[in-house]
């Protein structure tokens, strides 16, 4: 892996991250595909849509249709079809988020939500899986408490993370992927400092910000998210686990942050819900019904160049599947050109003019002619 960090505007950076399957440009939103595909799109969609890295889930993957499968394809890439960079989360916020856990240091203990059968996770197994699954970027396994977790219990997952992390790096034996160390934390500012020292310390080729974004007050975010990169060296790319809307990436990225993920637009253009130039547009909305201008006239994606807000309304009331396909295009199609507007905004010095403009847009209730 190379990282190279080409421009900055502030604290808000443009790098070259060059992974084996390719070149990948940041600040960066990764469309997630959970289950090996983003939901209703195809990997031709998201090639022409302009994306350069996709994200999938160690844990769901481990389940079904599990490690042999994907290694009878030879990896990741070939199983779905998907020829440049991957990156594999660990499991661990899947984890974390089921109930009747047993949590030690050897690892967790759950129940699978596909079969109840009981199954065991631990760092070694998450780098062997993610091994398997060939993808460019890996994350260490680590600890998430919930968002409402008080300093004692934040403390004991912050300390689980580092020694579990000290465990990923060495069973990650492998010399044609990365992998990447995850702070944690929570919301109180010493544990925040304290992980991300612990972590860098071991030394990884990119670090993530995990924890947040998952309920505490988007004060908080930013906030834990500011002592955070100020620990993080600069030569290394920053991710920040789940953060996808316009507004929360802009912020993020005028404090130092270059990678990003989300279901958030995918997820709302299944609700009808569209990402545009001028704020959300709810496609369901009457309004629309007549309406024969495309989704977004600035934007260039097959949906908007091909069809109306009246078809897409008909479509999303009617229930038919199409319209959550094209809108599901539209938004990711949006999201990468929105993070080319980021990078040219560094570029040019002109980022804070960029970013005050978008979040007012944001911030102003959505489209609504």
């Amino acid at each position: 892996m190379e990282f190279e960090v080409k421009k900055t505007s502030g604290k808000a950076r443009v790098g070259v991250l060059k992974l084996p399957h390719g070149v990948v440009r940041t600040p960066v939103f990764m469309p997630v595909g959970t289950n090996a595909n983003v939901k209703l799109l195809t990997p031709r969609d998201l090639e022409e849509a302009g994306a350069e890295i996709v994200l999938s889930n160690t844990f769901h993957l481990m389940l079904k249709p599990g490690v042999e499968i994907i290694r009878l394809h030879d990896g990741l890439h070939k199983f779905m079809g998907w020829k440049k960079p991957i990156l594999t989360d660990s499991g661990g916020f899947q984890v974390f988020s089921l109930p009747k856990l047993k949590i030690d240091d050897e690892g967790v203990t759950f129940k699978s939500p596909i079969d109840g059968s009981k199954v065991f996770l631990s760092p070694e197994i998450s780098m062997e899986v993610q091994i398997a699954l060939g993808s460019d970027i890996c994350m260490a396994f680590d600890h998430c408490p919930p968002p409402d977790a008080d300093y004692e219990v934040v403390k004991e997952a912050t300390e689980r993370t580092y020694r579990w992390a000290l465990r990923s790096k060495e069973a990650f034996k492998t010399e044609n992927q990365v992998l990447f160390g995850i702070v944690q934390g929570g919301v109180y500012p010493d544990l925040r400092k304290k992980s991300a020292l612990q972590i860098t310390s071991i030394g990884f080729d990119g670090y993530a910000i995990g924890g947040l974004s998952i309920g505490e007050e988007r004060s908080l975010t930013l906030e834990m998210t500011e002592i955070t990169v100020e620990y993080l060296p600069e030569d290394r790319p920053r991710y920040f686990m789940g953060g996808g809307s316009p507004e929360l990436i802009l912020e993020l990225v005028d404090r130092g942050v270059d990678m990003f993920d989300s279901v958030f637009p995918t997820r709302i253009a299944r609700h009808g819900t569209a990402l545009t130039w001028k704020g959300r547009l709810n496609l369901k909305a009457s309004y629309n019904k007549r309406s024969l201008d495309p989704v977004d006239e600035q934007c260039g994606c097959y949906t908007c160049k091909n069809f109306t807000r009246s078809y897409i309304h008909h479509l999303i009331d009617r229930g038919e599947v199409l319209g959550q396909i094209l809108l599901s295009l539209h938004n990711v199609s949006f999201m990468i050109s929105f993070m080319d507007e980021v990078r040219r905004s560094i570029e040019e010095g002109t980022f804070r003019e960029f970013k005050g403009k978008m979040i007012d847009v944001y911030s102003s209730g959505g489209v609504s002619v």
